[in-house]
Parts: C-alpha cells; sequence; structure tokens
C-alpha cells in the first residue's frame, strides 16, 4: 500500500538539505519558460516546499512556484491572476501540494481549475502530506479524489521503494520520473 509524506518526514528533509533550501526556492521562482510543473500549495505549508521541490527536481521535474516570482505584482491583483494562468497553461504538469491547509487557500481551487480546464487528468497529480502517513483528512474537498496521488511505495515488479504517481481508483502506478518526462 502506498502511502503519503509526513509533515514530519518533510521537516526531517529540510533539515538534511538546508544549505540546497535557499537554492531550492530560488530556482523554483525562476523565468516560467525553464518550468514544466506549475506547483500549487497553501502559503502556510511554504515551510514545507523544499522538499516538495527537491523530490519534484530529483525525478526530471523543474517546478515553478509563486512566491517571490518578481514578474507578480506585490499585491494581488488580476494582472496577478492572468500571469498565473498563463504559468499554469505554459507547463506540461501541474502538481496539487496538498495538506489540511489546503480547504482555506482561495487560490488553490481556481489554480485546480484552471489546470483542470487546461489538461487532461493525466498531467494533474496532487503531492499529499498529512500527520500520519495513511490519513486522508486532506480529502474533505470531494474533486480532490479526482486525482492521481504522488505517494511513495512498491510497484509490481519493483521490491524497492519508490516515488510513484498512483491512481488509487484503478490501483495503478507510474514512477514519477515517468510522469515527469512523459509529455
Amino acid at each position: 500500500m502506498p502511502s503519503l509524506i509526513t509533515f514530519d518526514e518533510l521537516k526531517k528533509m529540510n533539515r538534511e538539505i538546508i544549505t540546497e533550501s535557499a537554492d531550492l526556492m530560488k530556482t523554483a521562482r525562476a523565468h516560467i519558460s525553464e518550468k514544466n510543473v506549475f506547483l500549487s500549495y497553501s502559503s502556510t505549508d511554504l515551510e514545507l516546499l523544499p522538499s516538495i521541490i527537491k523530490i519534484l527536481n530529483k525525478h526530471g521535474g523543474n517546478p515553478y512556484i509563486d512566491k517571490g516570482d518578481e514578474s507578480l505584482p506585490k499585491i494581488p491583483s488580476v494582472k496577478t491572476a492572468k500571469i498565473l494562468k498563463d504559468n499554469i497553461k505554459s507547463c506540461k504538469r501541474m502538481v496539487l501540494f496538498v495538506t489540511t491547509n489546503s480547504k482555506d487557500s482561495k487560490w488553490i481551487p481556481w489554480e485546480l481549475g484552471l489546470g483542470d480546464g487546461s489538461k487532461t487528468q493525466f498531467d494533474i497529480a496532487l503531492f499529499p502530506s498529512a500527520e500520519k502517513s495513511h490519513e486522508t483528512t486532506w480529502l474533505k474537498q470531494e474533486y480532490l479524489g479526482l486525482y492521481r496521488r504522488i505517494v511513495y511505495g512498491n510497484m509490481k515488479g519493483n521490491s524497492d521503494g519508490l516515488w510513484m504517481v498512483w491512481d488509487h481508483i484503478e490501483n495503478t502506478a507510474t514512477p514519477l520520473k515517468d510522469w515527469l518526462k512523459s509529455y
């Protein structure tokens, strides 16, 4: 059974990559033309992003985050929405880092709606995290059940654990590195 990454595991990873964290965040907000993954997240989960970015990078992803993007207005406006909409469309994949904090975000449902309208369901994956590895309180928004999930576990034919994009409905999975490069 695949499991999602816990907050404690992400925090531990962040401590292990402390010297890389600032560079990871800086690179993720670099020019959109270099990006293949739009990473949507709640601003209250910002401290956990370096580990998520590192996992995506390690598997061939080049994620974009809006935090610190100098092309965005200082105060969110219509221009902000237009830039984010264009950035979502330009990225081949969309990953939603989802936690219990996601339900309080104004931007996450909008960004996911844009991604859903401009991409196939195969192009969107949730990267869930919670206190416990099998916790599902983050699934309170029923529409999140439509999407595949980035989880860690074993796949048939592979006895070692790996990051994968898991289709929980069909109970099938694609290695994360294959999902990120298959566009």
